[in-house]
């Protein structure tokens, strides 16, 4: 059975354009595959806590070392990798916010992150130890930032993902939102038929 991970960082939970792109590929993945099954993270309405001293520590301790509370922060992130290694399929919603990830997509990059656990480091450099798996992302975008200094996130979510061993990586991007209505018609008319394209 196919296992579809869904990932949904917009501030608007699932009213997001990036949120609704993303269950419109979803639905479109599971149509084509009828014994999927679809596990969604919202990261808007279950948000993890961003990175503190207390946390990193945490995640660097010796296991025979840990506090209870390290302990507890542990298996919170050991329950996120765990998704993402049982998960043939992931689908990563991703709007722009002031030329960047939102904080929240950080926070959980900063949470499954872990030496030795997701990645390690080699004397030929990191060798991410998630293994491969697909990975769609639909960028949502109010301005128009593709093949741009601008762009920081396409790099960034590529590097990322790379360096835990995720390589098959195609992107989706709606841009041009809040330019004017018809550019934003135009432009998730032009991402729906690249879904259906893609999921066929």
């Amino acid at each position: 059975m196919t296992t579809i991970l869904q990932i949904n960082t917009s501030l608007f939970s699932e009213g997001g354009q990036s949120s609704q792109l993303a269950d419109t590929l979803v639905s479109q993945l599971h149509a084509a595959r009828p014994d999927s099954r679809v596990v969604v993270r919202d990261l808007a309405r279950d948000p993890l806590p961003h990175l503190d001293a207390s946390r990193f520590l945490a995640l660097i301790a010796k296991p025979e070392a840990r506090t209870p509370e390290q302990a507890a922060v542990v298996a919170e992130s050991d329950a996120l990798i765990a998704e993402i290694r049982g998960a043939d399929v992931l689908v990563l919603g991703l709007p722009m916010y002031n030329f960047g990830v939102p904080s929240q997509l950080k926070a959980y990059f900063d949470h499954i992150a872990r030496a030795g656990v997701t990645f390690n480091y080699s004397a030929n450099g990191p060798v991410g130890l998630i293994g491969d798996r697909k990975l769609y992302v639909v960028a949502a975008r109010g301005g128009q930032f593709t093949d741009t200094p601008w762009d920081t996130q396409t790099g960034y979510v590529t590097q990322f993902f790379n360096f835990i061993g995720i390589r098959d990586i195609e992107f989706i991007y709606a841009e041009g939102l809040n330019i004017s209505p018809e550019l934003k018609q135009n432009s998730l008319a032009q991402a729906r038929e690249q879904i259906e394209r893609l999921a066929a």
